[in-house]
């Protein structure tokens, strides 16, 4: 019944993505404040769109874009990334917060105003994890006598389970527990990850997607335009590390087979097919169907798995019919553990490596994996893609498209 509903509504298609390289923590991206980042793949897709279509910035309706730890930003970081590229003020911009997901989120909302007859949309994400402020909660009220705690807001707001109190690599921790997943397996993950990568580096696969960031320093200006974290794997190392989160014999997870902290952008204009055709604008994917999941907080890692057979069924098609899957890296064990649920071939699953060796900026994410899903299909030559990411709380998302 919803997939015959959703085909009566407008189709929503993605006729450009942008997305910024990923930048490691307090590296080359970390004097950019987190708008910016948004900024400026928000001013490359425009640019590109205006000088071959009819399109232009003046054409967007809304704005949604994610972003998780808004602390110190300053008002409305949305609208910020939007007014810093140049945006128009009628525009309606709107920030949300889906924790790892809120990009993919941000995407769904979009397409949701298509669906609703709405005109073109702007949606994606932002994350400065090298910018995220300390806290003192104490500061408020005074403190009267003795020490004050300090609270680094990138775990605090950003990696922290508060249903159970406790980092969420302990959920990583109990995940490789319930699903009998070694250290081994996730070591050996973790260096297939970066090894896919490195190599999808060297081919200049992810050139298609990079809007190159310009960074001022003190001898000039830098251009921020690759993919960093992939060249620093030393796989000699990885088995010896310590484990992160479960300081004990048994624990699993690692620095290593572990994302890591991240700045980065990504962005999408989506429209329907009628409006593309009217812009002069060929569009790059069709979305097809998308869907979330929730379960309890501290199985998050495996939520995937049931978003992704609700976002397929809804796109119309079976799990047979996709050809390639993002999953976020969250964790090693996250790609895992869903690969073993939904019984996928693990050849056709992050083919260009994940989070684990590109890193993951966390409000960044969901939109990046979509853009990097199209890439996939269009360099396979192949038709039908989902994309899914876990989120604190227990949830997920997942997006379906195909190739156009």
């Amino acid at each position: 019944f919803l997939h015959s509903h959703l085909m009566a509504l407008p189709r929503p298609v993605i006729v450009s993505f942008a997305r910024t390289a990923i930048a490691p923590f307090n590296g080359a991206l970390s004097s950019v404040a987190a708008p910016s980042l948004a900024s400026s793949t928000i001013s490359h897709q425009l640019e590109s769109l205006s000088s071959s279509s009819s399109f232009g910035m003046t054409d967007i309706v809304d704005v949604t874009l994610g972003n998780v730890v808004s602390a110190g930003i300053g008002q409305a970081p949305g609208r910020q990334a939007w007014k810093g590229a140049g945006g128009q003020d009628a525009a309606q911009c709107t920030t949300i917060n889906k924790v790892c997901a809120s990009g993919m989120k941000a995407a769904m909302y979009a397409c949701q105003n298509i669906q609703l007859g709405s005109g073109p949309q702007l949606a994606g994400g932002f994350e400065s994890m090298s910018n995220i402020p300390h806290y003192l909660p104490s500061l408020r009220s005074g403190v009267k006598l003795g020490p004050s705690t300090v609270l680094d807001g990138v775990v605090h707001d950003g990696l922290w389970d508060v249903y159970n109190n406790q980092h969420m690599g302990m959920c990583a921790e109990k995940c490789a527990t319930d699903y009998n997943i070694t250290r081994e397996d996730q070591d050996n993950y973790a260096i297939e990850s970066y090894r896919r990568a490195s190599e999808a580096i060297s081919a200049g696969k992810f050139k298609e997607e990079i809007a190159p960031v310009e960074v001022k320093t003190r001898k000039g200006v830098d251009v921020v335009d690759t993919d960093t974290e992939p060249g620093s794997l030393d796989a000699s190392k990885i088995p010896k590390l310590r484990p992160a989160f479960k300081r004990t014999d048994d624990g699993t997870v690692t620095p290593a087979n572990a994302s890591s902290l991240n700045d980065g952008a990504a962005s999408m204009i989506i429209m329907s097919e009628d409006q593309a055709t009217a812009f002069g604008l060929k569009p790059i994917a069709r979305v097809l169907g998308f869907a979330d999941a929730e379960q309890a907080p501290e199985d998050f890692t495996t939520a995937p798995a049931l978003a992704v057979p609700k976002a397929i069924a809804n796109a119309g098609l079976t799990a047979s019919d996709i050809d390639y899957h993002e999953i976020n890296e969250a964790f090693s064990v996250v790609a895992l553990a869903n690969m073993q649920l939904m019984n996928l071939d693990p050849a056709k699953v992050n083919v260009n490596g994940g989070a684990v060796a590109l890193g993951h900026p966390i409000g960044c994410s969901g939109a990046r994996i979509i853009g990097t899903l199209i890439n996939v299909l269009a360099q396979n030559n192949a038709t039908y893609g989902c994309a899914s990411i876990c989120n604190g709380g227990g949830g997920a998302s997942a997006f379906v498209l195909e190739k156009m």
